[in-house]
């Protein structure tokens, strides 16, 4: 497969050209990459109006994902809004203001949208249960929470989430294509599942449109993503697709990053499914390892390794200090978890490091404690009422009683224990009190 977007730059490189245009590094830098770092010159095509190389490289990943698939350099976040921008403009060409049925554990970047589109939510919420970061979705579930009520134009599932759950997105999607609407599938974490050898990517499972973080699960410098539309969802969303992008993106895209998606196309297409395969095989013969240890994970995701390190005798931020002293450095870890996340790029010689420094960890007597039961907060006033009022900083322990102004969450996990424009109750301060939440934004 070719490298329209790679070749290009490493060409103009190596020309030597004088360059009187943007960056103002002109290509000469400490960081070693800047003779690489280029603007939207004469041969170097356009993102959001592409047309040469850059369309060029789009169809390789279209091919390669058997959808219409279109590049962003500012991640998912950029895609997730692009998407429910697309989803907006489908329920206004029948007359309707958009309403999205979204799991409760969609990132931030879900509720940013809310708040700039001001389309109308519908929670789907967690079972009793399950964590604040997983909703697990399917058919059934959503049978029981509209039953009896109006549906949503949109379905909107987060999967796979933070700790590894996946989501039934096949009887979902049949739920959706039976009752007219849309599947807008967030598969950030997820872009590896269309090359298993039973794709179990969202497109391929009847979603009309979603988004990957290429740069989460495939060898893409950090940004790196994709928006991927079916074939099968309406003509109107394709061909508004580029213009969805360009409303919420820089029209200054890093091609360093675009350059990184252009070669994941030729990496993939060079026998990356068969390696894939192998390596998940080994990630599997690690699990059943950790299991035997006495280790419970949680998660049913190939390429992540949770572990309920509560049951093993750690709080997570215990057993992530274990680990960095170990020179073990996990995606993710709070009061219950800690999530590795893993691609080929670590290689057997990584497992098994890791694998030595888990076995070496003493099981002690298992944390009684849990997580605090997930509180269904009452709405007030909507997303977008909630982020353009003044608002003000109060410690999360004063909140209760309290309107949110903004999600009082960062980034892993970026999953909002309240959403903006709900009245914190008391449940939820403790909650922010267990998860370390000090601080929250509120309505003044």
């Amino acid at each position: 497969m070719n490298t329209p977007v790679f070749d290009f730059v490493h060409r103009y490189e190596k020309n030597g050209a004088l360059r009187f245009h943007m960056p103002g590094h002109k290509g000469i830098g400490t960081l070693g990459v800047e003779a690489f770092d280029i603007t939207e010159i004469n041969g170097a095509d356009s993102l959001y109006e592409a047309s040469g190389i850059i369309r060029e490289s789009e169809k390789n990943a279209s091919k390669l994902f058997g959808s219409e698939t279109f590049y962003s350099a500012e991640g998912s976040s950029l895609a997730i809004r692009a998407m429910l921008y697309l989803a907006m403009l489908n329920a206004k060409s029948k007359g309707k203001k958009l309403s999205v049925a979204a799991g409760r554990n969609a990132h931030k970047t879900f509720l940013s949208a809310a708040a700039l589109l001001d389309f109308n939510v519908e929670w789907i919420y967690p079972d009793e249960n399950e964590s604040y970061l997983s909703c697990r979705i399917d058919a059934k579930k959503l049978e029981k929470t509209f039953c009896g009520k109006e549906l949503p134009d949109a379905v909107y599932v987060t999967s796979p989430d933070y700790l590894g759950n996946v989501s039934d997105i096949k009887s979902v999607s049949e739920f959706c294509r039976k009752n007219d609407i849309l599947l807008l599938v967030d598969n950030a974490h997820g872009a590896y599942l269309k090359f298993l050898p039973d794709s179990q990517h969202p497109i391929d499972l009847g979603a009309h449109m979603c988004c990957d973080s290429a740069h989460k699960t495939l060898p893409v410098l950090t940004g790196g993503a994709y928006l991927h539309i079916s074939e099968n969802a309406p003509g109107m969303l394709l061909q508004q697709a580029k213009n969805a992008l360009a409303l919420f993106g820089s029209t200054s895209p890093s091609y360093i990053i675009l350059e990184s998606l252009d070669l994941a196309n030729k990496y993939i297409s060079n026998g990356y499914e068969k390696r894939l395969e192998e390596f998940i095989k080994n990630v599997q013969n690690l699990k059943s390892d950790l299991v035997e240890q006495g280790y419970t994970l949680t998660g049913s995701e190939p390429l992540k390794i949770t572990v309920d390190t509560k049951k093993y005798g750690y709080k997570g931020y215990e057993f992530e200090e274990i680990l960095l002293e170990n020179k073990i450095v996990p995606e993710f870890s709070d009061p219950d978890y800690t999530v590795f996340m893993l691609t080929p790029e670590n290689g057997e010689d990584g497992l098994l490091i890791l694998k030595k420094v888990l076995l070496s960890i003493p099981r002690k007597t298992e944390i009684a404690e849990r997580m605090p039961f997930f509180s269904v907060c009452e709405k007030i006033i909507t997303p977008r009422e909630a982020v353009f009022s003044e608002s003000e900083i109060i410690p999360a322990s004063q909140s209760a009683g309290r309107v949110l102004a903004a999600a009082s969450v960062g980034c892993p996990p970026a999953v909002p224990i309240v959403v903006c424009g709900e009245k914190i109750n008391e449940e939820a301060v403790e909650i922010f009190k267990y998860y370390g939440i000090d601080k929250c934004s509120v309505v003044k």
